[in-house]
């Protein structure tokens, strides 16, 4: 699973220590629940550092989901593009990714689905809801170009068979479970089979 995590905090600066301890707070309680007193405190800088690297929460929110999505996507790609390489039919492929990520300590759900639900409360929420919506278009083509799809409209129905599965995972059902009838919605969508070339 992708790491976010700085393993010398020698070695980061305070603004990494900052964007690494917000992402970690609004990731597991949202934004509304993460004060800026809450993440200088766990980040151990002073307000004056906090406020010269980010001068103000949405900022910080903006650097967090743009941060969260470089991670992840490129987490995916890499995760989703071995295991088609390892000639796993697609819609294995696909599900297993999703599955290594729903079964980690730290899953959440996605920060992006999470994020727009909290858009409303906050006064960048036009912004909030852009940064989402390129991350799903990110995710959207990146499938497409590793399954090479060639019809965009069903990598739509793809991509709604995955959030679907991210928010059950994220109530608690169980993984295998979610992810047994991901596979089975993903296999009636792409073919069972796919040559590597």
């Amino acid at each position: 699973m992708f790491s976010l995590k700085m393993s010398d905090d020698k070695k980061i600066t305070a603004r990494e220590k900052i964007l690494m301890t917000a992402h970690d707070l609004f990731y597991a309680s949202g934004f509304r629940a993460t004060g800026i007193d809450k993440i200088i405190k766990q980040a151990k800088v002073t307000k004056v550092t906090f406020y010269r690297h980010y001068p103000s929460k949405n900022a910080l929110i903006l650097a967090y989901l743009n941060y969260r999505h470089e991670a992840w996507m490129n987490w995916f790609y890499i995760t989703l593009k071995n295991k088609i390489e390892e000639r796993t039919s697609p819609s294995y492929a696909l599900s297993e990714t999703l599955s290594e990520w729903f079964s980690h300590a730290s899953f959440r759900g996605c920060a992006f689905i999470n994020a727009t639900s909290e858009a409303e409360s906050e006064d960048i929420k036009e912004e909030i809801k852009s940064v989402c919506r390129n991350h799903k278009l990110e995710t959207r083509k990146a499938i497409t170009s590793l399954i090479e799809i060639a019809d965009y409209k069903l990598t739509d129905d793809i991509m709604m068979l995955i959030d679907g599965a991210i928010i059950h995972a994220q109530m608690g059902m169980e993984v295998g479970g979610v992810i047994e009838r991901l596979n089975n919605g993903l296999e009636k969508l792409l073919p069972s089979a796919r040559e590597v070339g």
